[in-house]
């Protein structure tokens, strides 16, 4: 009896989950996670909410599953590839310039990043955007990517 009631509960929470306020939303994030949520969407904080009201109502996964489930994880991220790609091929000091529109870019690989027009980028790819104003694949505008034998 206790169990339907306790299910019951459950099932009622988690069906009135969208129509409860933000504030009331962040409440029970709080209490089944121990933090805030941070800048979360109402809309996204449904779905975990309700996996998480579940997980403590009837127990989470198996450790069986929960293995399994960190595996086909794994196994479904994308081969690592390193993003410093040129930095990894190239050495420091390396120029890699570009013209793009008339106009000559030159990039600078350096320990701590790659140099342009006065300022440090992670990767090429913010670089080649802010020459272009599209989004572009970094090694690929350029000429750095590694092109596959065929």
């Amino acid at each position: 009896m206790k169990e339907t009631l306790s299910n019951n509960v459950t099932t009622a929470l988690i069906r009135n989950l969208p129509n409860l306020p933000k504030t009331r939303l962040v409440e029970l994030w709080e209490e089944s996670f121990g933090k805030e949520p941070g800048c979360i969407r109402p809309e996204l904080m449904l779905p975990i909410l309700a996996y998480r009201i579940q997980e403590k109502a009837y127990g989470g996964l198996s450790p069986k599953a929960s293995k399994r489930s960190q595996a086909i994880a794994i196994s479904l991220r994308p081969q690592s590839r390193s993003r410093d790609e040129a930095r990894q091929r190239f050495k420091s000091g390396t120029k890699l310039v570009r013209e793009w529109k008339g106009k000559t870019h030159e990039v600078t690989l350096k320990d701590e990043g790659y140099h342009y027009m006065g300022n440090i980028y992670k990767s090429l790819s913010p670089i080649a955007c802010e020459i272009t104003g599209t989004r572009w694949s970094g090694p690929a505008f350029f000429g750095t990517k590694k092109v596959k034998a065929s």
